[in-house]
């Protein structure tokens, strides 16, 4: 069975320490002790480490060896458009588990009015999401979850392919347009879908419009089914 992987702030002099709630969800809930070996990640590079010591509000680990991790094939930015928090956040965790390398959010012209204000409070939240995620499906790094943009900005991801999801017939579909790019952009819209005024601008801006097939996905569920065709596609 494999060992827990956990995210640490810093490895140093070959230890390394959880505080706070992090630590008191280990000594709680998951009942850490000393001696323990468990997996760390301090955001470059992954470790095996052994529980020295285990308090209500800090765990601290001694660094035994290093611990190599395979690098991804492609790196995937998720360009998602404002939805319901719960969809979104469930976005941010399945995104996270198939290795997503950021999410950025954008306000789209059919965002749900009221949810941009709201966003703003929401980052930290995501962000513990796609920490959690992440422990959970043992990546070696966090993805970057970026503060909500505007549209403009959404369309220009640093990316060697953009492909832009689209309800509309005329795309092609996501795995014949998927080439094999380092970096690829996925652009997805609100649950309302892009307006005219959007699309042209999504094309003006070279996004090759994809198709994810014949039915029509909720917004959520058309970002994690391309993420995970693309992911799949460049193993």
């Amino acid at each position: 069975m494999a060992r827990r992987r956990f995210f640490v702030d810093e490895v140093r002099a070959g230890h390394a320490q959880i505080r706070g709630d992090d630590a008191h969800h280990l000594t709680r809930v998951l009942r850490v002790e000393p001696g323990q070996k468990y997996e760390l990640s301090d955001n470059r590079d992954v470790y095996l480490a052994e529980v020295e010591a285990a308090r209500k509000d800090l765990v601290s680990f001694a660094i035994l060896s290093k611990i190599g991790s395979e690098e991804a094939r492609v790196h995937i930015t998720a360009v998602a458009a404002l939805i319901k928090f719960d969809r979104l956040e469930w976005l941010i965790e399945k995104a996270t588990e198939l290795g997503v390398d950021t999410i950025v959010p954008f306000v789209a012209e059919r965002s749900e009015k009221g949810l941009e204000r709201a966003a703003e409070k929401r980052v930290d939240r995501w962000r513990r999401i796609a920490r959690e995620a992440s422990e959970q499906s043992r990546r070696a790094r966090l993805p970057e979850i970026s503060t909500l943009v505007p549209f403009a900005e959404a369309l220009a991801p640093s990316a060697d392919l953009k492909l832009a999801l689209d309800e509309q017939p005329g795309g092609q579909p996501i795995l014949a347009a998927a080439h094999e790019s380092a970096r690829i952009a996925i652009l997805s819209g609100p649950e309302g879908g892009w307006t005219d005024r959007e699309r042209a601008a999504i094309v003006e801006s070279g996004w090759a419009r994809v198709s994810l097939g014949p039915t029509i996905l909720r917004a959520e569920t058309a970002v994690i089914a391309a993420i995970a065709a693309i992911a799949a596609s460049h193993q």
